[in-house]
């Protein structure tokens, strides 16, 4: 009988765990946080830069990791009841997978932690750790954001920040109408996205935003932010202003025309796009002004 070396079975039980951590760090949302930095990358004037790689490395698997996996940690009750969790819109974690998790998180972020704190500029480094103390703070206690009305939306806006220590890393100005439009796109999409698990939430007596608004009044909070992110937007660049208004108030109308957690998950997968849509937009545009000597 054939018996399977130890060696071979840590290797199988490696490659398990690192394909499970993959799968909790959301691939398909990594889009938000890669895509402001290598937009934050072209906004300094270049198309491509080898010392903007190791930030980019850190945004795609790790960063996810520590958004997500914490989120999972700490939201293993709420994730057990909520129908979405355990698809490609999120996973539902067993109660042996928190250590890994942590584990994981830790190996894969601290080695990242040590080069910038060695080799960036302070204050790249210091928006960094706001950064990710947002999105700790997020989801872990005793900060939890995401209990907090109006706080968990707010919070969000972190996502623009790789537009702001993108640049500062390089030692270049961040261009500050496109990272402000993008934290109050961020925080408008947040609110957005949560009214589907409004039912959800409220069962299990967390209060979101959207579960203090209600679905209709998502529809003002979301588009007073929208208003503002196209307001900046359009300070940068007109036809990604108006490719963002077009597609927000679309989403914002078929929302106002049926204010329910269900219309909220039939947009959800357009609101997925909406960053993919609006981000090749902005990077065509973008590339093609530095390829063409436009810019800056």
């Amino acid at each position: 009988m054939y018996v399977i070396p130890a060696s071979s079975r840590r290797a199988v039980y490696i490659c398990r765990v690192i394909a499970r951590l993959l799968q909790i760090s959301r691939p398909v949302l990594w889009i938000n946080t890669v895509g402001p930095a290598m937009v934050g990358m072209w906004l300094t004037g270049d198309l491509w830069r080898w010392a903007a790689l190791p930030v980019l490395l850190w945004l795609t698997l790790p960063f996810n990791l520590l958004i997500y996996g914490t989120n999972d940690v700490f939201d293993q009750e709420t994730d057990a009841k909520n129908p979405r969790k355990g698809t490609l819109e999120g996973a539902r974690i067993l109660p042996d997978e928190a250590r890994p998790i942590v584990v994981g998180i830790v190996l894969t972020n601290l080695p990242f932690a040590a080069y910038f704190v060695a080799f960036l500029p302070l204050g790249a480094v210091l928006w960094m750790l706001l950064y990710a103390g947002l999105f700790v703070g997020y989801s872990a206690p005793p900060l939890r954001f995401k209990a907090r009305p109006y706080l968990d939306s707010l919070s969000n806006a972190a996502y623009a920040f790789p537009l702001v220590f993108v640049p500062l890393s390089l030692a270049a100005p961040p261009v500050w109408p496109a990272a402000l439009g993008l934290m109050s796109w961020s925080a408008a999409k947040h609110t957005f996205d949560a009214v589907q698990d409004i039912a959800e939430d409220r069962r299990v007596g967390i209060e979101t935003t959207a579960v203090r608004l209600g679905a209709r009044g998502v529809v003002l909070w979301s588009g007073l932010f929208w208003a503002l992110a196209t307001i900046a937007f359009a300070l940068v660049s007109l036809p990604v202003a108006l490719v963002n208004a077009a597609f927000a108030g679309a989403l914002l109308y078929l929302l106002h025309r049926k204010p329910t957690p269900p219309t909220g998950r039939r947009l959800y997968p357009f609101s997925i796009a909406f960053p993919y849509v609006a981000g090749t937009v902005a990077g065509v545009q973008l590339v093609a002004a530095v390829s063409l000597g436009m810019y800056p």
